[in-house]
């Protein structure tokens, strides 16, 4: 029995349930992110770029590469010329400007959020109402300055 209690205090802890709900989190804000990428942000840059596409963006070079025709798809590359050397960096290019954008958009949101909490320490607390002790002596120091 003293097992299971372990691991349900574990478990409803707060560094745990907190990292649980962040892991969760995480992943549906890293799908929306891709979304923009993908929806978004690759059509305007494969627009600039002129190349749709950028998952067939490839560079193959070795044995076989000179079987692989012009304009032929990853894919296509890689059943004509299993031995070539394909490198493709189109793939790499979409995740790049996904991470920068995940990074920049983590950063703006940390960055908010210190800034409210610098916010929040930094606003100043309302006085607190003087006690009875200090009403009485404050009542004592103005009539002895007025005789």
């Amino acid at each position: 029995m003293g097992f299971i209690k372990e691991f349900k205090e574990f478990a409803i802890k707060g560094n745990a349930f907190d990292l649980a709900v962040g892991v969760i989190i995480g992943g549906a804000f890293g799908k929306i992110v891709t979304s923009v990428i993908d929806d978004l942000v690759m059509p305007i840059v494969a627009a600039i770029v002129g190349k749709p596409d950028f998952s067939s963006i490839y560079f193959a070079m070795g044995k076989g590469a000179e079987n692989i025709p012009a304009g032929s798809t990853l894919a296509k590359a890689k059943e004509l010329a299993p031995d070539a050397a394909i490198f493709a960096y189109g793939n790499f290019i979409t995740v790049a400007i996904n991470f920068a954008l995940l990074a920049l958009i983590v950063f703006m949101l940390v960055k908010t959020i210190n800034r409210m909490r610098k916010a929040e320490v930094e606003a100043p607390a309302a006085p607190a109402a003087p006690t009875a002790t200090e009403q009485l002596l404050a009542e004592i120091r103005d009539e002895l300055k007025n005789k």
